[in-house]
This record gives C-alpha cells, structure tokens and sequence, in this order.
C-alpha cells in the first residue's frame, strides 16, 4: 500500500528522537511538510536538519506541551511557516519507575502535566482550525498499561488511561467534521532512551545476569524481538492517511502480542 501524505501538513510532538523522529521521516519519505516539536531545543532543530534540511518542507519548533501558552505559540509558528497542520502525532511523554506508595503528588502532577494535560492542550488549540476546514487527523500515543494495568507505572497508566478516553469522547464530537482521532499503543520499543536506560541496567548487572533478563524479555513477546521505532511509524502514518478515513476512535496496540486486550 502506497501511502501519500502530498499536501498535508505533519506536526508531530516529541520527535527530536525515537518513535516520533521515525514517524516525522514517514511522513516526510510520504510527500508531507513536517514539523517537529519537542522540549529539547538544539536536538529538534538538529532533528529537523537531519530529516532533508529543506527549509520551505521541514521546521523544528521547541515546545513545553504542558504549557497552553507555548502550545499556541507553536501552532502559530507551524502555520505561519509551512500552513495549517492536517495531521497532528503527540508523541511527547515521560516515564517514571516507583510503586505508587513511594510516589507522591509532585511525581504525579509531573507525568500528567506532559501526559495528559499536554494532549489536551494540542487538541484544544488544533481542533478549532481542523474542524472550520472540514478535515484533521490526529493521532496520540498511549500505552497497553492504561488498559491493563502496570506495577510501578500507576499514575503513567492513569494519565494514558485519560489520553484514551479523551480521544475516544473528542472523536464522536468532531466526526461529522471530517477530523478522525485514534490512539497507538506501544509495547517495549528499541529507542534511544531504552537504549540508555539498558545500558544503565546491564552494567548494573553484569552481563551473564543480563544476557538471561533479555532472553525473559523476549519470551514475553510472540514475535520474539522488542519493537523499532519504525514498527510504530508506519502505523501512525496510515491513520493520517486517507486510507484510514473510516477509522476513528480506535485504540491500536502495536506491541509484538506482548498484551492482547
């Protein structure tokens, strides 16, 4: 199946590296301008060169999507630079390891900042212009522990339980203008911040104890390997296709049979 984005604007959110970086590059490769938003300053701007560097097809805007202010400022930039978007990826999002004992409210109140009420700012200042054009798509990024559940990733499940149900209500109120809403949910996936967080795990552990701890993993997984960014972008990069016109609403695991819910 060919995918053509040709004149549509792509901004994706929390793409300086990992699953958005791999979904801006689709987007790109498919014909759309793209901009790219993250938190991180130098490494977006770096991230928008690295996509082809063409000013008048690409841009790297830094954003605090917890805050609705820098949100607008963002949209703003977008349209004025390459045109009002029509596809819209939050990926932006953080992740924390305590049990919900050890948490408190100031590690909840920094997850559902970014998590929860960053989707709700994007969609809040995109939506009026998508829907007064009579078309959008918009996709979030969610996770399978807001449906079943996660031990140490409370209060993350509860904010992505949250992005869910807001896609599906804000679906069924602009569907008849033409704006489509769907969220991907991702299993364990090779990132640059995996990476890290491995690395950090096996020279904690030695590597005879590691090698075994992935072999775990793996078997945990039917497909029998942890996810590529890629896996994800293809994805997201048919729900903002036309292809996928009839689809709103949706939660879609992309996670290897890792969790079937």
């Amino acid at each position: 199946m060919q995918i053509e984005l040709d004149g549509k604007v792509a901004l994706i959110v929390g793409a300086a590296q990992g699953i958005g970086f791999a979904t801006a590059a689709e987007m790109r490769a498919s014909g759309a301008k793209v901009a790219i938003a993250d938190i991180n300053g130098d490494a977006v701007l770096a991230a928008a060169e690295r996509l082809d560097g063409n000013a008048s097809e690409t841009l790297g805007v830094q954003v605090d999507i917890s805050s609705l202010e820098s949100v607008e400022a963002m949209i703003a930039e977008v349209t004025k630079t390459l045109g009002a978007p029509d596809i819209v990826v939050v990926s932006a999002a953080l992740l924390d390891d305590k049990t919900f004992l050890d948490s408190g409210p100031k590690d909840w109140r920094r997850i559902i900042d970014v998590c929860l009420y960053g989707p709700l700012n994007v969609l809040h200042t995109v939506l009026p212009g998508m829907t007064e054009r009579g078309y959008g798509r918009i996709i979030c990024m969610a996770s399978d522990s807001a449906r079943v559940g996660q031990a140490r990733l409370s209060y993350y499940a509860a904010a992505k339980g949250g992005v869910i149900a807001l896609i599906k209500s804000v679906a069924q109120e602009v569907g008849p203008e033409g704006v489509t809403l769907n969220v991907v949910s991702p299993g364990a996936t090779d990132t640059e911040l995996r990476q890290a967080r491995e690395a950090q795990t096996k020279e904690a552990i030695g590597d005879e104890r590691y090698a075994a701890r992935t072999k775990k993993v793996l078997r945990m997984y039917p497909a029998r390997r942890i996810g590529l960014p890629q896996d994800h972008a293809s994805m997201i990069t048919y729900l903002a296709s036309d292809h996928a016109s009839w689809i709103t609403g949706q939660v879609i695991s992309v996670n290897g049979g890792f969790v079937m819910p």
